[in-house]
C-alpha cells in the first residue's frame, strides 16, 4: 500500500503573516518554526542559541540530593563501588561516562556491563552474586534498575546499596535503592522527561560537581558521549537534550575523548559531525560489540588514554559491525522468507517471528527491518538457553510496551517504551503469545498500518541553493521531535540522466527539475530503482525529500535525498 503523504501542520494565512510579523521571518521559515511549536522571539532564541545557562538544576530531579550524599559517603568511606550499565550505545556510554568522572576520586572503583547472550538485559543475578563475593557497597545503575526490584532487594541483602539512573518507564513499585534517579516517576518534578540514560549520568556529575565544588567544566567533558547517547537512542531532540547535544556535537567536533575521535578518523573523516553521522556511522560499532562479542570492547575505547589501544579497540568494534551487518541481512531474508511462506500472515495486524538459531544480538535490529517492510507492530524471536527472547519494535499509533503489560502472564520478563521493547518467555507460551499479542493490535485501521510521512511545506526546486540549505542548517541538531524538513515537490522529472546504481540496481540516481530551462538538480532515491523504466521515459512525478550536502573528492554540491516518488 503506498505511504500516506500528509502537511505537518496546516497553517491559515491570517497566523502565518502575524507570526511572521512576529518572528521576523518570511512565511517559509515561519512554517517550519511553527510546525515545531515555536511561537514568540523567546522560543526562537533558545531554539537557535541553545546555552548551557539553560540547563535545568540537577538538584531538581527527585533524590538527586541521596544520590550525591550516598556518592559522598562512598567517597569518604573508601567503599567499593560498581558503575553497572547495558550493553547498548546509551548503557555503555554512561558507564564510560561515570565510571571516568567518579575514578578521579573514589580508588576502589570498577565497571560492569552484562553479557547479552548469557545474562540479557538489565541487572543480573549473575552480577548480583559476584558483586556480594566482592563486598562491593556501592553500585550506580545506568540505563537499567528502574523494574529490577526484586534484584535490588536481594542485593541490599547482601550488603550492597544501589543508585539507580534509568530514564525507561517506572513500573508498578520503585526498587528500594537509596536513590531512584529517573524523570520519569511519578513523583519526579524535574522540568525535562526525556534524557537518554547518559543524559541522567550527566545530571548527577553536574550535581557532584556543585556539591563537592568542582569546576562545572569537569562535567562538560564527557557532553560528546551525552551527544552519542542522545542521537543513538533515539530520545527526543527538545528542550535540555536540544542543548546537550548542541554542545556535545561541538565537543565531538573540536575536542572529542580519544577513543570517538579514532571512530571518527578512521570511519567518516569526510562526514559532518551531526546527529545522522552518529547514528549510522559511530552508533552501530559502539552497539556491535554488545551485540557480537562483550560490550567492554566499547566502554574500554570510551576509556582509551593513548592512541594505540584506541586505534587497535576502534578496529576491533570496526569489526564486530561487519559481522553484525552480515547476520542482520541473513536473518532479515530468513525472516521476509518466513513471512512469504505465511498464508495467513497478509490477514494478521502484527509480525511475531521465530527462528531458534537466529543470533540473539540482532534480533532488534531484524524487528526494526521488518517493521520498515510490512509497517506492523513487531516482534523478532530466538532461542537463548532454556529461554525465547526477543526485541519489539513498533508503528506510530501501538504502544508496544502496554501490550506486552497485558500478555504478561506469557512473559518471563519484559521492558522497555512505547516504540521498543524486549522479552523473554517460556518455549511452551509462544503459539499462545502470538494468539494474545495479535488480539492487541485488532483495533489498528488500515490507516493507521500505513506508513505516514510527514512534509513541511511545498517548494520549487529553482528555490533550492546553497543559502536555503545554508539556513536550514542552522534547524539542527536534528532527530525525533524536531526531523530534518521534508519538502514537497510536485511535477517535477528528470533531464535524462536516470540510472540506477547499487546491487540488483536497487537504487536511483537522477537530475531534477521543476520547470522547463530550469538548472537540475542532483537526487538520490534508495530503493528505487524498479521506477527506472518510467523515469527515464520523461514520466512526470511528485517527490518527497530532504535536501543534503554531497561531498565527493574534496567537491560538495546539494543535493536531494528522495524519501517517496509518486508517478504522475
Amino acid at each position: 500500500m503506498p505511504n500516506d503523504w500528509r502537511k505537518k501542520i496546516d497553517i491559515p494565512q491570517d497566523k502565518l503573516k502575524e507570526k511572521s510579523a512576529l518572528l521576523g521571518t518570511n512565511a517559509f521559515y515561519t512554517q517550519l518554526l511553527l510546525s515545531r511549536g515555536i511561537e514568540t522571539t523567546e522560543q526562537a532564541a533558545l531554539f537557535f542559541n541553545p546555552q548551557i545557562s539553560d540547563l535545568h538544576d540537577p538538584f531538581l530531579m527527585q533524590d538527586m540530593d541521596l544520590a550525591v550524599k550516598r556518592i559522598d559517603k562512598a567517597l569518604n568511606s573508601d567503599e567499593k563501588v560498581w558503575i553497572y550499565g547495558d550493553y547498548d550505545v546509551d548503557g555503555t556510554t554512561s558507564v564510560a561516562l561515570m565510571f571516568s568522572f567518579l575514578r578521579q576520586f573514589i580508588a576502589d572503583i570498577d565497571y560492569y556491563v552484562p553479557d547479552r547472550e548469557k545474562e540479557g538485559y538489565g541487572l543480573s543475578n549473575q552480577a548480583i552474586e559476584l558483586a556480594i563475593e566482592k563486598k562491593v557497597n556501592l553500585i550506580i545503575t545506568l540505563d537499567c534498575g528502574i523494574r529490577s526490584v526484586e534484584l535490588i532487594d536481594k542485593a541490599k541483602q547482601g550488603g550492597i546499596d544501589f543508585i539507580v539512573c534509568d530514564h525507561h518507564e517506572v513500573g508498578e513499585s520503585l526498587p528500594k535503592a537509596v536513590a531512584v534517579l529517573d524523570a520519569k516517576r511519578p513523583d519526579c518534578n524535574y522540568p525535562y522527561k526525556e534524557l537518554s540514560a547518559c543524559g541522567v549520568g550527566f545530571k548527577l556529575t553536574q550535581a557532584l560537581c556543585t556539591f563537592w565544588e568542582l569546576p562545572m567544566s569537569m562535567a562538560f567533558d564527557s557532553l560528546d558521549m551525552v551527544a552519542v547517547s542522545i542521537a543513538s537512542d533515539l530520545v527526543p531532540i527538545t528542550g535540555e537534550n536540544r542543548v546537550l547535544a548542541f554542545h556535545g556535537l561541538i565537543k565531538l567536533e573540536q575536542n572529542p575523548t580519544r577513543g570517538l575521535k579514532t571512530i571518527m578518523e578512521k570511519f567518516m573523516s569526510d562526514r559532518d559531525v551531526d546527529i545522522t553521522n552518529i547514528v549510522f556511522m559511530i552508533g552501530p560499532r559502539i552497539n556491535a560489540a554488545g551485540r557480537i562479542a562483550s560490550a567492554n570492547a566499547a566502554v574500554k575505547l570510551l576509556l582509551a588514554d593513548n592512541t594505540v589501544d584506541a586505534e587497535a579497540l576502534s578496529q576491533e568494534l570496526n569489526n564486530f559491525n561487519t559481522v553484525r551487518r552480515s547476520l542482520d541481512q541473513d536473518i532479515t531474508n530468513e525472516a521476509l522468507d518466513l513471512l512469504a511462506r505465511d498464508d495467513s500472515y497478509k490477514d494478521k495486524k502484527t509480525t511475531v517471528v521465530y527462528g531458534a538459531h537466529w543470533h540473539k544480538g540482532v534480533v532488534g535490529i531484524v524487528a526494526s527491518r521488518l517493521m520498515e517492510t510490512y509497517y506492523k507492530p513487531t516482534i523478532v524471536l530466538t532461542q537463548s538457553g532454556d529461554k525465547i527472547v526477543g526485541s519489539a519494535r513498533s508503528v506510530e499509533d501501538f504502544d508496544v510496551h502496554q501490550a506486552l503489560v497485558n500478555c504478561s502472564e506469557y512473559l518471563y520478563q519484559f521492558g522497555g517504551h512505547k516504540f521498543a521493547a524486549g522479552l523473554t518467555m517460556d518455549p511452551s507460551k509462544l503459539e499462545d503469545f502470538k494468539v494474545a499479542f495479535e488480539a492487541q493490535a485488532k483495533h489498528l485501521t488500515k490507516e493507521q498500518l500505513t506508513r505516514t510521512i510527514l512534509y513541511e511545506a511545498d517548494i520549487k526546486l529553482g528555490t533550492v541553493t546553497d543559502a536555503l540549505y545554508a539556513n536550514l542548517k542552522r534547524f539542527a541538531p536534528f532527530g525525533p521531535e524536531n526531523m530534518k524538513p521534508v519538502f514537497r515537490a510536485s511535477n517535477v522529472w528528470d533531464t535524462g540522466n536516470a540510472r540506477t546504481m547499487g546491487g540488483k540496481s536497487k537504487h536511483l540516481k537522477m537530475n531534477l527539475v521543476s520547470e522547463l530551462g530550469q538548472r537540475a538538480i542532483g537526487a538520490t532515491a534508495f530503493g528505487f530503482g524498479h521506477l527506472y523504466p518510467d523515469i527515464k521515459n520523461d514520466r512526470r512525478m511528485d517527490v518527497l525529500f530532504t535536501i543534503e550536502e554531497n561531498r565527493f573528492r574534496g567537491r560538495s554540491a546539494i543535493e536531494l535525498m528522495i524519501q517517496d516518488i509518486r508517478l504522475v
